[in-house]
């Protein structure tokens, strides 16, 4: 039986999404709301692994020219549910697919969970993501980051994915854009960031904001 509080569809709820210029690097830390369409939530309880992608560009504003793309980084994250023992597993890949989808992918990390609604919560978390090396955001240029979250269908086996991409309720995406902080800021001491969750501000010049283009 499905749980009450996933039940109905919702497209991913932005709950935080800070960007972090240091002296070494450019970091995100977000932190999505997921809630399955009742046909997707019913495929990960047969067994059908799903993927979602986390996908960021950084750009370079130019005023001569179209805006250049100084990097990307991209996440694949493979949600599947083990009958055998009735736990759900997160895997995470930093590589692009192979030929065969995502079977072709190589995972680095996996983490096994109690209940969806867990392993839910891992797949829409990123803590401390490098986007970018410092020297890359060099010059005293404007830049900003132009971020997509989505349930990627071309990455399930080829039987899966036939009709999949005309149903509005496998469709599940967000795209985000947002400022670089024109300044790095010094990170406080490793003590001092010890289970500290990072958390965007609400106002200040010094935020992160959209930009306005």
């Amino acid at each position: 039986m499905l749980s009450p509080l996933l039940s109905w569809a919702q497209p991913p709820e932005l709950r935080q999404f800070l960007l972090q210029r240091t002296p070494e690097a450019l970091y995100l830390n977000a932190r999505l709301a997921l809630t399955p369409h009742g046909a997707v939530q019913d495929a990960l309880v047969k067994g059908v692994p799903l993927y979602f992608v986390w996908e960021a560009s950084v750009y370079r504003e130019r005023w001569y020219w179209t805006d250049k793309r100084v990097t990307t980084q991209r996440r694949v994250l493979r949600l599947a549910y083990q009958p055998l023992t009735r736990l759900w597993r997160v895997s995470v890949s930093t590589d692009g697919a192979g030929a065969s989808g995502g079977a072709g992918l190589q995972y680095a990390l996996h983490q096994n969970h109690d209940t969806l609604e867990e392993a839910l919560a891992g797949v829409g978390h990123v803590a401390r993501w490098r986007l970018a090396d410092a020297r890359q955001l060099d010059g005293g240029d404007e830049h900003y980051v132009v971020f997509d979250f989505r349930l990627d269908l071309t990455l399930l086996p080829r039987p899966f994915q036939i009709g999949l991409g005309s149903q509005a309720e496998w469709t599940m995406a967000l795209e985000q854009e947002m400022r670089v902080p024109n300044a790095a800021t010094p990170e406080p001491p490793v003590e001092a960031r010890a289970g500290a969750e990072p958390r965007a501000p609400e106002t200040g010049a010094d935020a992160a904001e959209p930009p306005g283009r």
